[in-house]
């Protein structure tokens, strides 16, 4: 059971019974199969039913014949899933019905408009059909690959490799010295946002370097310590947030403009006032559904 305070954090639950790429091509049932769920995603956009589902019954789902991907993702409660691509003339269709509507990704979570256990589902398709549209060539010899394992694997008829989803790993990092906290923004963040730095790991890079070396880089601040805290899938193609709160070293800051537009230090009050919404600056931090918030909100209260 998720710790009550990553009850909000968006994509984190599933009740979800995974496939996976291993598994025997005669464990995936028939798109037919009594009980068939199907997630329709149209790029970003998903098809809900009001007042808010994601899971659409297979009438439903044939609403919408043509589809780029129809993968098979496992079972909730005993019933296959399945997730399928579906183009964006198809998901206009459903928009005209009142009976449903539809939504990107970030605004089910904002708005949750789909039980929680059904944004972790929803985070997975987003990520194997987002992979499967990127990944059509084998990387070894270029050949035309084909979708084994109900889409948890693909695999080259000439060369016979193997590749499999991947899942690129990110280090975000609530940084603290006393009583504050280093918050930072990006220039594509809207005005008078702050949030944790982050950075994607890279190649032979272990959690704590890549928290060291974020921070160092983009804002000139030494870490020591480092602890996990929680971590998030992020569908947005597929990353996976490794939230860590890091012990500042140093306090002067020389921040990167490519990264960065501004970074300060922020007492714990004001970044308690940024999670009410009540600077008096008008400064604001990511909605609860990101785990920036959970980081942030653990330092307030003092739980880092």
């Amino acid at each position: 059971m998720a710790e009550d305070f990553l009850a909000g954090l968006g994509y984190a639950q599933s009740r979800l019974q995974r496939h996976f790429g291993e598994q025997d091509e005669a464990a995936i049932p028939g798109l037919d199969a009594p009980g068939a769920r199907f997630v329709l995603l149209a790029g970003d956009r998903v098809v809900l039913t009001r007042p808010g589902s994601s899971l659409l019954d297979g009438e439903t789902a044939a609403r919408a014949p043509e589809r780029a991907f129809t993968l098979f993702l496992g079972r909730l409660d005993g019933d296959p899933v399945f997730a399928a691509a579906i183009p964006p003339e198809a998901a206009d269709g459903f928009e005209a019905d009142r009976a449903f509507r539809t939504l990107d990704l970030r605004s089910i979570a904002a708005e949750d408009a789909v039980a929680a256990h059904e944004l972790g589902l929803l985070a997975t398709a987003k990520s194997l059909l987002a992979w499967h549209a990127r990944h059509g060539f084998c990387a070894n010899c270029g050949t035309a690959t084909l979708l084994r394992a109900g889409g948890f694997r693909r695999e080259c008829p000439t060369c016979e490799a193997h590749h499999f989803p991947r899942t690129d790993p990110v280090v975000i990092m609530l940084i603290r010295r006393g009583d504050a906290c280093l918050l930072g923004r990006s220039p594509r963040f809207k005005e008078g946002m702050y949030s944790c730095l982050a950075g994607f790991l890279e190649p032979g890079e272990t959690i704590e370097a890549a928290v060291r070396r974020e921070t160092f880089e983009e804002t000139a601040i030494r870490i020591g310590a480092v602890a996990y805290h929680a971590s998030q899938p992020w569908p947005f193609p597929s990353s996976l947030m490794i939230g860590c709160i890091a012990e500042a070293e140093s306090e002067a800051i020389t921040i990167d403009p490519a990264e960065l537009a501004d970074a300060r230090w922020f007492h714990r009050d004001a970044a308690a006032a940024m999670l009410a919404g009540t600077h008096p600056e008008g400064y604001g931090v990511p909605p609860a559904m990101a785990i920036a918030h959970i980081l942030i909100r653990a330092f307030v209260e003092r739980r880092a």
